[in-house]
Formats: C-alpha cells, sequence, structure tokens
C-alpha cells in the first residue's frame, strides 16, 4: 500500500497499546544480543544492516499518527549504530535516532538490538538479529551461510507472510473477558533513570534436570522459582491489601507454536499463573504443580485465540473505529491501566532454545534476551538458552534485588550452579 509514496504498514493488532501508552519517560523495550568471538568491524556491520532492513523493510519504520489510529510509514536509510551502554532499553530519542523505533549497538564482539515493542515480540527480534549477525558473518568473513533456524537470507525479498498481521488472520467471533483479579505489586525505593540488570547463568541440562524433578517445563520451572521468590516478600510486605492478594507472573506465549505463522511482526499472547498466597503455606513443589496445571489448561490453540479475538473484535468496533485518535487515546490507557500491567506482579518471558545453522555456531558465542520495565511492574525476568548455557536477565528499576536473590537461592538449592553477572555500580546483590 503506498501513502505520500512511502510504504506504510497498519500496526498489528497487539501492537496498537504500545504509541498509545508510552511517555517520554517509558517505552515498552526489549533487548537481543549476540557475541561474537572477534571484536566487531563497524563498517562491515552498517553494510549488513542495510542488506537485513531490505529484508525485513517492517524494522524499517517510524510511528505516525493518522485520524483514526496510529500507522507505521517505511524510512530510508538505517539507525546509526552507538557504542553499547550499561544502562540499555531506555525511551528512544527519535531526532537522534533518525526516527527509527529500534536502536543498533555494538562493544567488543558484542551486537545488541534494543526494539520498541511496536515493532515486534521478542521471537521476531530474535529473527532479526539472527539474519544481522548471519550477514555480518557472510560479509566480514566470507562465510558460506547455510539459511535457516531464523537466519534469513538478505539476498531474498521479503515475503507477505513475514509481514502479516496473524491476529487479524486466525481471531474468531469469540472471545474471553480480559479482566482478571489484580495482582500483589511489588513496591520499594526506585532508580532514578537506570536500569538495573542481573543475569544468572546456569548451565542448560541442570536447569532441565531441576525443572524435570519436579515433572515440569523450564519456563514453568522458572516461573515458580520467580513466584516462591515473590511470595515470601509478600509475607513482610506492611500492606495489608497487598498480602491479600495472589502473586501472579505473566508468561508471554509465542502463538506461532500454536498456529501456523511466519510473521516477523507481534503474534504472542501471555497467560498468568499464579498462587494465592493468603490461603495457607505452599512447598515448592506444589506451587511448580499448580503452575503447570494452569498453563496446561491455558496454553493451547482454543484459549489463546479466545484471548486474542476479543482484542481483535474490539479492534473492529464500528464505534471504536469512527472514532478519532484524540479520544480513543485516552479510552485505551484507561483500559490497559484496568486490564494490563496490574494483573501480574512480573514477567518471566523464556525465548527458549536459540539455534543456529552449523555454519554460523563456531562464530558466535553466546545469545542474550532482556526485557525493560513494564508501565508498573518494576522487575522484568527475561530467559535464552544458547550453546549449554541459559542466561536468565533480570531488569528492575529497584534498588532492591530481593527477587532475583530468590531466585538463585531456590536454583542453587536444587543443585543448579549459578554464576552472577551485573551491571550495579559498586552495589552488591548481597547488599
Amino acid at each position: 500500500m503506498k501513502h505520500n509514496t512511502k510504504n506504510w504498514y497498519r500496526l498489528d493488532n497487539a501492537a496498537t497499546i504500545y504509541p498509545t501508552v508510552k511517555t517520554r519517560s517509558w517505552m515498552a523495550m526489549f533487548r537481543v544480543s549476540a557475541v561474537l568471538n572477534e571484536d566487531i568491524d563497524k563498517s562491515v556491520l552498517e553494510k549488513a544492516l542495510q542488506n537485513t532492513l531490505r529484508r525485513l523493510p517492517t524494522f524499517g519504520v517510524c510511528v505516525k499518527r493518522g485520524l483514526f489510529w496510529f500507522y507505521l510509514e517505511e524510512l530510508h536509510g538505517t539507525p546509526p549504530i552507538d557504542d553499547d551502554v550499561a544502562n540499555p532499553c531506555l525511551p528512544i530519542d527519535a531526532k537522534k535516532n533518525k526516527k527509527f523505533l529500534f536502536k543498533v549497538r555494538y562493544y567488543g564482539g558484542r551486537i545488541a538490538l534494543e526494539f520498541f515493542h511496536v515493532l515486534s515480540d521478542g521471537t521476531g527480534g530474535m529473527i532479526f538479529l539472527k539474519t544481522l549477525v548471519g550477514e555480518y558473518i557472510r560479509l566480514k568473513y566470507g562465510a558460506d551461510v547455510d539459511y535457516g533456524y531464523g537466519v534469513l537470507d538478505c539476498a531474498c525479498p521479503p515475503t507477505p507472510a513475514e509481514r502479516e498481521d496473524s491476529f487479524i488472520r486466525y481471531a474468531k467471533a469469540i472471545s474471553v473477558p480480559r479482566g482478571e483479579k489484580s495482582s500483589y505489586s511489588l513496591t520499594g525505593q526506585r532508580e532514578k533513570g537506570f536500569l538495573n540488570i542481573i543475569t544468572g547463568v546456569a548451565d542448560t541440562d541442570k536447569l532441565l534436570e531441576a525443572a524435570h524433578r519436579y515433572d515440569v517445563s523450564l519456563t514453568q520451572y522458572l516461573t515458580a522459582c520467580m513466584i516462591e521468590s515473590i511470595l515470601a516478600i509478600q509475607k513482610s510486605d506492611k500492606r495489608i491489601s497487598e498480602r491479600k492478594k495472589p502473586v501472579k507472573i505473566c508468561v508471554p506465549v509465542n502463538l506461532r507454536s500454536l498456529f501456523q505463522s511466519e510473521t516477523v511482526r507481534n503474534f504472542a499472547s501471555y497467560v498468568n499463573p499464579g498462587i494465592e498466597g493468603a490461603y495457607g503455606e505452599y512447598t515448592f513443589a506444589e506451587i511448580a504443580s499448580a503452575v503447570k496445571h494452569y498453563m496446561y489448561l491455558e496454553v493451547t490453540p482454543q484459549k489463546m485465540c479466545a484471548k486474542f479475538s476479543g482484542n481483535v473484535d474490539a479492534q473492529r468496533k464500528a464505534l471504536l473505529k469512527a472514532a478519532p485518535l484524540f479520544i480513543k487515546v485516552p479510552i485505551l490507557k484507561l483500559i490497559y491501566l484496568a486490564t494490563g500491567d496490574i494483573q501480574t506482579a512480573s514477567l518471566m518471558s523464556n525465548l527458549g532454545k536459540i539455534d543456529l545453522p552449523e555454519g554460523l555456531k563456531h562464530y558466535v558465542n553466546r545469545f542474550d534476551f532482556q526485557v525493560g520495565p513494564l508501565y508498573q511492574n518494576p522487575v522484568m525476568c527475561a530467559v535464552a538458552s544458547y550453546n549449554g548455557k541459559t542466561n536468565i536477565n533480570f531488569t528492575r528499576t529497584l534498588r532492591s534485588a530481593e527477587v532475583e536473590r530468590g531466585v538463585f537461592t531456590r536454583l542453587v538449592a536444587d543443585g543448579v550452579p549459578v554464576t552472577v553477572e551485573s551491571n550495579l555500580r559498586e552495589r552488591s546483590l548481597c547488599k
């Protein structure tokens, strides 16, 4: 489609909320990074970025404000490539970033991308990163790249399937209510303009052994670890009303695994498993079992479809479609505040095992995934596994590291040694 001689795209159904609720001090951001075994050549990275954006054009856009909806309009060129920082996932300065909605950073052997969620989800962002890494290695080393595992050939044209809104494609005339009981909320002294990052690096096989002892998946196991940690914090909370609330964790679900979709745009939903601590004491095994059975019932094509179909139906309603954007924005903000972050205490997003074609593996040492804090939730956890190691990345705007400490304590108790890395400025995890 054409708009003022430039290609433009409607926001996918999940992306419609993000331009509405962003502020000067907060944007829904996430970061993916890869560490190569040699220092990055910036000039080669620039060429690889040009080729990758031609292959994945839905990432080379800016947000524009229309009369009825925000939309995405293509940009020419590429975003600047900056030195990496210890304090990522801050809001993007549109002017400094040439209006692009993602940042490109590098340091030593690391290539890092920070995305505004309006572009894609973690899976789509990882496809962009792996394609960029594959193209960089091809250009830098003359390597013959066997494309696959999310590494796309930049010599091929984009496909319609990659840019489709899969929510619209699979939505049905049925939905479930979005409202849920609000969760316990973490509180404490906040950082000012700094994002604390603590990473626990663990052996993937040992993590899986621990999870299988409780008869749960790795995602379910780590979610239970977070619930256990936050339940302990809740017990000592002086806010009586908060002690009566459940502790729930938002777990994103990659819908590509449930539906046939090749989209690189947003196509994820979520479930919110939790525990009612006010009902009594729970062993860790009981927490893990509760998470497993909740997710077993909720993560099905039928339930997930009913959940996102409600959002699609709301977007299609004649009254909402006809309302000008200046009326929609405050309404959508109120809906987000009532049915968004308030329903969970934190988030646990697992990208799973990241794989590469054989010809690329020996160039790449590590992958990481990080999620910036949500609008109301100050602590996030994002997980990625590669080459036998699992990196458990906590990001938080709170000064206290209680959540991470509780999770790592559980891992060690279950026989999983953890190497802790941090960007904390002269602060100790034990402080």
